[in-house]
C-alpha cells in the first residue's frame, strides 16, 4: 500500500523556484552559445513598407551592443535612395528607423555591425 503525503503548498513553490533557478542558467548558456556558434551577436530586426514609408523595428537580445543601419532603394530612377544614421544598440534594447522614398519603395535592408569590446 502506497503511503500518500501531503505536500503544502509554500514547498511546492520553492520547489519549482528551485528548478527554474538551475534551468535559467543553462537558458543563458545556451543562447551565448548559439551567438559565438555563429560568431557574430546580431540584433532581430523586422521592416515594414507603407507607401513610400519604411521602418525598422530591432531588438538586440544578446550581450553586445549591435550597429543597425536602414537602407532604402527608391523605384524611380530619380528618387534618390538613402541610408538611416547607423544605430547602436545596446543589451536588450530595442530601436525603431523610418526612411522614405518620395513614391514607390523598391526594396528595404538592415545591415549590422557588431561592436567589439
Amino acid at each position: 500500500m502506497a503511503v500518500r503525503t501531503k505536500h503544502h503548498p509554500k514547498s511546492r513553490r520553492a520547489a519549482a523556484l528551485a528548478a527554474t533557478a538551475v534551468l535559467l542558467p543553462g537558458i543563458a548558456v545556451t543562447a551565448d552559445a548559439y551567438a559565438q556558434e555563429r560568431d557574430e551577436y546580431l540584433a532581430s530586426c523586422r521592416t515594414s513598407v507603407e507607401g513610400s514609408r519604411v521602418t525598422a523595428y530591432c531588438h538586440n537580445p544578446y550581450p553586445r551592443t549591435d550597429r543597425v543601419q536602414l537602407h532604402v532603394e527608391c523605384d524611380r530612377w530619380w528618387d534618390i535612395d538613402s541610408d538611416s544614421a547607423p544605430v547602436a544598440i545596446g543589451p536588450t534594447a530595442y530601436a525603431e528607423l523610418t526612411q522614405r522614398c518620395w513614391k514607390e519603395v523598391r526594396d528595404a535592408w538592415i545591415s549590422h555591425q557588431p561592436v567589439r569590446d
